[in-house]
């Protein structure tokens, strides 16, 4: 492994029927190639040696025979290879023949699983030709080396084998070789194709590798396999943990290879946070082994990193010189790092998902507004994003509940940095939407309020922006009383994470719609409403609520009258903060690995991009030092201030991450960040000394 990622590949030779010798060179290229790609663990089709549709050829003790001694050719072309092979080949134990798959490595024949379960309908009829695997406890070591119940190690990541039909019964062998440990299960197949199966083979196998918290490779049987009754079109499929991250063109003549890098960390952190994946290993395993059979160590990190005394500047700068040599891919991740993991990147996906999470916020509000019978809801309208999200999901909430909308007061609260752009915007969106609309400029009662308190106007600081934003919150909490209604909370996930709130100010709400939802993703929730709205006025003004500066305007504007203070200028990108939140709440990612998966997706694949030509991104987005500098603010800001999120008022939980002090945050107010930023701090001395 390296870096956590354990690399794979699904393999699918070009097969001459019946020619274990013609099949053993073709796999034999396709593991030098995998090797040079850094690949620890290449899986190939069921069958592949002697080809799937050999029919009655099988009993042909010449057949099998030769495919036995092509088999141990193969492992012995792997003792020069650090690439690590699971192929298939039939095999005859104690006068029985048996579908198998063989693991190989380092010139030797590791491990030998049969099939567990044999087809007998439609196209295939393979109980005639074979022997299902021993079961459980059937199998003596010493008399016959084969069980299905087996698992396997390369480079200390586990491993469980399955073919072909074994993934389609009720419940596949890999449910239990994954509850045994094994945290990629790989699928040797000879799957036809037929009308629809593709598609249906692609749910099948990402919701296994969601079931099992598991990198799934799948490889089936592809051009050469006989053509008398079925066609087989070359599937290779590589999923993990309910994505498919990687697939095979198909109906292809030569060899394919799709070759992908499975998160196994993040694997770990799935299974230890999700309890349950425990609980049925436990009780499914009771009075059953899985035993590892095979120590396999390939010692593949070597390659990947073969100079663990270099700086970190060193190494990223070796990760980009690579990035030009397409023939060295062994330091390049060979997955997409997703720079924005809210955002689904597919538009129909994007589309459905904001739906999903619209439909979320709505639910939420409307029961707690029937729960409390209340008719009236006051929110502070900016012009900002967040506040338009809210209030176009009030509207929403009151159109299902059949209230009426001038029950919802929007306030416009002109202070000392509101600019003309953003009141506009405010204006025309609550004139469209229906809403009573209310303007209170706070202005004469903050300048009051500093008198108050004898604070010299002049002086901008904490006091002369907080100020603004709690006499904000105290109008919106007046006007609730006098019209008994509630106010509704506009602040979002990634503002709670880095505290970027008034305490007692903007932080408080009486229902906070927007708590789970953060900043990259309430754009396109308002791009999804702009997109459908009749009005051309309102739909103008969402767009041009997105494309405006994020800010609290707090601040008196320029000499031009535009935003002055702008938000991530100040505590840093959005899209940055939202990488970091997501990976350490949803996984638990140490600095380390943060720091790498950003460098990925900021640094090096946008680079990548633009010596492709593809996107238009500027090369190096975010370079390294800058992503340092903003990781080292995201963890000081997040446990400073998580006092503000232990007393945050209810909202509706759209997402796998979120921040609520009662159900999915639960972390003192006073734990020390010491850990984290030291090795944010290790980081940074580890580039500069590349730098000196």
């Amino acid at each position: 492994m390296h870096n956590g990622f354990f690399r794979v590949a699904s393999c699918i030779p070009p097969v001459k029927v019946a020619d274990p010798n013609a099949n053993a060179d073709a796999i034999i290229e396709m593991l030098h190639q995998a090797d040079r790609k850094g690949v620890e663990l290449a899986v190939f089709p069921e069958l592949c040696v002697t080809g799937y549709t050999c029919g009655d050829l099988f009993h042909s003790e010449l057949l099998v025979n030769t495919a036995n001694d092509a088999v141990r050719r193969i492992a012995d072309a792997t003792s020069s290879l650090k690439v690590n092979a699971v192929v298939g080949v039939p095999m005859v134990f104690d006068n029985r023949l048996y579908n198998c798959a063989v693991v190989v490595g380092q010139g030797r024949i590791k491990l030998t699983v049969p099939k567990s379960y044999l087809p007998n309908y439609n196209e295939f009829y393979e109980r005639r030709l074979w022997t299902p695997a021993p079961q459980v406890g059937e199998s003596d070591e010493s008399h016959m080396p084969i069980a299905a119940n087996k698992i396997f190690q390369v480079n200390g990541v586990k491993v469980g084998i399955e073919i072909c039909e074994d993934l389609w019964v009720p419940i596949p062998p890999s449910c239990h070789t994954a509850m045994a440990g094994a945290k990629i299960i790989v699928n040797l197949s000879a799957s036809p194709d037929l009308i629809g199966k593709y598609a249906y083979l692609r749910d099948l196998v990402a919701q296994q590798s969601a079931r099992c918290i598991c990198g799934y490779v799948y490889a089936s049987a592809g051009f050469g396999e006989s053509s008398t009754d079925l066609v087989f079109d070359g599937k290779g499929l590589i999923a993990e943990n309910g994505k498919i991250l990687a697939a095979t063109p198909r109906w292809k003549e030569g060899p394919q290879m799709i070759v992908r890098d499975i998160d196994v960390d993040m694997l770990i952190r799935d299974r230890l946070h999700i309890g349950t994946f425990g609980d049925c290993a436990d009780r499914e395993n009771s009075g059953k082994t899985y035993p590892v059979v095979q120590q396999i160590n390939l010692n593949i990190s070597e390659l990947l990193d073969p100079d663990s005394s270099e700086s970190l500047r060193e190494k990223l700068d070796r990760i980009m010189s690579d990035n030009d040599n397409t023939d060295n891919e062994t330091d390049t991740l060979l997955r997409t790092v997703d720079p924005h993991p809210f955002v689904p990147w597919d538009d129909n996906e994007i589309d459905s998902r904001c739906d999903e999470i619209i439909n979320i916020q709505v639910a939420g509000l409307a029961q707690r507004l029937a729960a409390t019978r209340c008719k009236k809801l006051v929110i502070g309208i900016s012009g900002g994003l967040d506040s338009t999200l809210a209030l176009l999901v009030a509207t929403r909430a009151f159109d299902r509940l059949h209230l009426d909308r001038k029950g919802i007061i929007g306030i416009t609260m002109p202070g000392f940095g509101t600019t003309g752009r953003t009141h506009s915007n405010a204006l025309t969106l609550m004139d469209a939407l229906g809403v009573t609309f209310r303007e209170i400029p706070i202005g004469p009662a903050v300048e009051q309020h500093f008198k108050d308190i004898d604070h010299d106007p002049n002086v901008k600081d904490v006091t002369y922006e907080n100020c603004q934003a709690r006499e904000r919150t105290q109008i919106l909490m007046d006007v609730a009383n006098q019209e008994g209604g509630m106010v509704l909370g506009t602040g979002d996930l990634s503002e709670l994470a880095l505290g970027w709130a008034t305490y007692n100010g903007d932080h408080m709400s009486m229902y906070a719609v927007n708590a789970s939802v953060p900043k990259t993703l309430v754009k396109y929730l308002v791009r999804w409403f702009a997109l459908r709205s009749e009005n051309p006025d309102m739909a103008e003004a969402l767009v041009d609520i997105i494309d405006t500066p994020v800010s609290p305007e707090l601040l008196p504007p320029d000499s031009d009258g535009k935003i002055a203070q702008k938000t991530e200028d100040l505590v840093g990108p959005y899209e940055l903060h939202d990488f970091f939140l997501y990976h350490t709440l949803r996984y638990g990612t140490p600095p380390e690995r943060v720091f790498y998966l950003a460098c990925q997706a900021f640094w090096v694949q946008h680079t990548r991009k633009a010596y492709n030509g593809k996107g238009g991104m500027e090369v190096g987005k975010y370079e390294p030092r800058e992503i340092l500098k903003w990781l080292k603010i995201f963890y000081r800001r997040f446990f400073n201030q998580q006092f503000k999120r232990s007393c945050m008022p209810d909202g509706p939980k759209v997402g796998s991450v979120c921040l609520s002090p009662r159900g999915d945050w639960r972390m003192p107010s006073d734990a020390s960040a010491t850990l984290w930023l030291d090795a944010v701090d290790r980081l940074s001395a580890s580039l500069d000394e590349g730098e000196e």
